[in-house]
């Protein structure tokens, strides 16, 4: 625990990953709780006496839950998150929260409340979000393992950016409780992060499980952690789309260069082809369509006549929709 206080004074004022952080003697008199406790034999868990920051999203007993806004600055949380209250079943700490945009609603994190958590390779840049503090702080190893929380990509896009790994958990596998509505947040879900697949495995395996508080929550244990160990990745298959065939907009050259760093990519395997899609829905008479680009399986009904008549093999212009071109590899790409 003195360790990792320590570097978060040193770091985490020029970072801001780890907000509302306890006080320093609580968390040692904590720690030194559990120390007595392996003493006499007994071990909480496999976090047992782990430090962990809990994502501004979060019930902590005891912490502000601001959920980065001026609305909710003044929030104590009287009970624990039921991820929280797992977490800590398996022994950790909790020493404070992550930072996270407003509301959780951005994929960078900044708000009104803590300022702004930059990214821990180039503070010039973006943390990512929303999990952006729980990623920078696993980067600048502040904490051993993160939780986060993920929409439309809170765990993934802070954990690429910050050169860790997040993993969103289908929906169930990791029971949310209180849940700010009934709806809308069945959409997200909580999940884990951590600088090794093994890490993840282990907090996913402690946070899943069914709770009577979360009817759709998914019953059978994740078993991640021995799925990972048994796993032989000699003998995985790995699907790649890349931007499917020119659908999805890239920056120039970041396709090439991904493709490249695939050491058998010109060996014989099974790649994935685009069938022959065709024209814009308006093209195709579609009402209510803006035609702005989006394409149609030739099979569809609504495709139209030159479209039917393209060859599966290649996409034929049909209207003013035609396949993007690839950009070349850039040179820095290219192997050595």
């Amino acid at each position: 625990m003195q360790a990792y206080l320590a570097r978060i004074a040193a770091l985490n004022p020029g970072y801001n990953a780890i907000v509302s952080l306890r006080p320093e003697a609580e968390l040692l008199a904590e720690a030194g709780a559990c120390d007595a406790e392996l003493a006499r034999g007994r071990s909480r868990g496999w976090m047992h006496g782990m430090p962990q920051a809990i994502k501004d999203l979060a019930n902590a007993a005891g912490l502000p839950t601001t959920l980065g806004s001026p609305l909710m600055k003044h929030f104590v949380a009287s009970e624990d998150g039921l991820m929280t209250a797992r977490m800590k079943a398996a022994g950790c700490i909790v020493i404070g929260k992550t930072n996270t945009p407003e509301f959780g609603l951005g994929s960078h994190s900044f708000n009104e409340v803590f300022g702004t958590t930059v990214n821990a390779y180039d503070p010039a840049r973006a943390a990512g979000g929303s999990s952006g503090g729980a990623a920078v702080a696993l980067a600048l190893r502040l904490l051993p393992v993160a939780d986060g929380s993920d929409f439309m990509g809170s765990l993934r896009n802070p954990a690429a950016w910050n050169n860790i790994f997040g993993f969103r958990p289908s929906q169930g596998r990791v029971p949310m409780w209180p849940a700010q509505d009934v709806w809308i947040s069945q959409l997200g879900t909580e999940g884990p992060m951590g600088r090794s697949v093994r890490d993840v495995a282990h907090l996913l395996d402690t946070q899943a499980g069914w709770s009577p508080h979360s009817p759709l929550s998914i019953a059978a244990s994740a078993d991640a952690t021995r799925a990972v160990g048994s796993m032989d990745l000699k003998k995985c298959r790995i699907g790649w789309l890349g931007d499917l065939q020119g659908y999805l907009p890239m920056e120039p050259g970041i396709v090439p260069c991904a493709r490249l760093r695939w050491p058998d990519w010109r060996a014989p395997a099974r790649r994935w082809r685009r069938p022959a899609w065709a024209c814009r829905p308006s093209a195709c008479g579609r009402p209510g369509w803006s035609g702005a680009g989006c394409w149609w399986p030739r099979a569809s009904r609504l495709s139209c006549s030159r479209a039917a008549t393209a060859p599966r093999s290649s996409p034929r212009r049909c209207g003013s929709t035609t396949r993007p071109s690839r950009p070349a590899a850039p040179s820095s790409c290219r192997p050595a």
